[in-house]
């Protein structure tokens, strides 16, 4: 669109509250300030449906890469959604019914005109922990239930296993559990409320010593680099925000093939940007939501992973 300026709407978490240093959103948003869009600045409370019409009460927004003070916000208006040329969905899981219903307004605005990343349907289709059974090939041996006891069997089968709940981010309520655990019972029966939530089993993936590689997709292609999270050394969780040290890597052969199964899929349903965590040989997750990983990777290799990304969008805006 060379000839006109874009217009840019974010949905998000506090933008005062961010990291400014790790932040992707900002990132991505940097990247727009740059490229002149005009950004409107959102949060879910900002967000109404109105005779089927999404409206968004935004904010002007302005930001710059600095660590101390990175935005302006401006003038209040309320605008319709379909209006804006291109909306990014970054407000952070839990993936509740709070988050399905604002893809709904999301997806009145994509039906009036606006390019949302990602697709509506697609985050509310393809959760980030069960979407892994799309791909059982590139996944770990995984068991999705509610019943107590199939995991206290899954445990006694394969001896090690990781739990987790399907709805929440950051390394939250995942558990190890070791065949033989005196705690075994309290953590199938807290993470499953005693059979009435599902929960996701996997068998353990010991290479989760050497990283949790956090790969990301732009319209189905992967950035070649990974981003590996390493555990601190008291604890087993390769998230970033629960103390895991970040290292950057080439992908490996395996990597590019898990790439190649799923970047397909995701360019089909609308996914222009995603992270999945690969540890070892395996997929464990599909992050459509609002996957992180730019600024580290970029400093790493020198990168512009949000220049890439808005070639992206440009290109589907026409």
């Amino acid at each position: 669109m060379p000839n006109k300026k874009i217009r840019l709407g974010i949905v998000m978490d506090p933008i005062e509250a961010i990291s400014a240093k790790k932040d992707s959103s900002l990132a991505m948003l940097l990247e727009a300030e740059r490229r002149g869009y005009e950004l409107h600045y959102m949060q879910q409370a900002d967000l109404k449906l109105v005779a089927g019409e999404a409206i968004g009460h935004c904010r002007r927004l302005h930001v710059r890469d600095d660590l101390d003070d990175w935005f302006d916000l401006g003038e209040e208006q309320n605008i319709s959604l379909g209006e804006l040329d291109v909306i990014l969905m970054r407000k952070d899981p839990p993936f509740d019914m709070e988050y399905i219903y604002t893809s709904y307004i999301l997806e009145r605005a994509e039906m009036a005109g606006a390019l949302i990343v990602n697709s509506p349907q697609a985050l509310r289709d393809m959760n980030e922990k069960a979407y892994t059974a799309w791909f059982s090939d590139c996944a770990p041996l995984t068991l999705i239930t509610r019943s107590m006891a199939d995991v206290k069997r899954f445990v006694e089968e394969h001896k090690k296993i990781v739990v987790k709940p399907l709805d929440g981010m950051g390394g939250k309520s995942i558990f190890v559990i070791n065949k033989g655990d005196d705690n075994t019972n309290v953590i199938i029966e807290t993470l499953t409320d005693y059979g009435t939530r599902f929960a996701m089993a996997q068998v353990f993936i010991p290479e989760i010593s050497k990283g949790d590689k956090r790969i990301l997709l732009i319209d189905g292609e992967a950035i070649p680099y990974s981003l590996a999270r390493i555990p601190a050394g008291d604890d087993h969780r390769g998230n970033l925000v629960m103390g895991a040290a970040a290292e950057g890597r080439e992908l490996t052969e395996r990597d590019r093939w898990i790439c190649s199964q799923v970047g397909p899929v995701l360019k089909e349903k609308g996914v222009i940007f995603c992270g999945i965590d690969v540890i070892g040989d395996y997929m464990t997750e599909i992050n459509s939501t609002s996957p992180t990983g730019i600024r580290e990777l970029d400093n790493i290799f020198h990168l512009n992973i949000a220049g890439t990304l808005f070639d992206a969008i440009e290109k589907k805006l026409g």
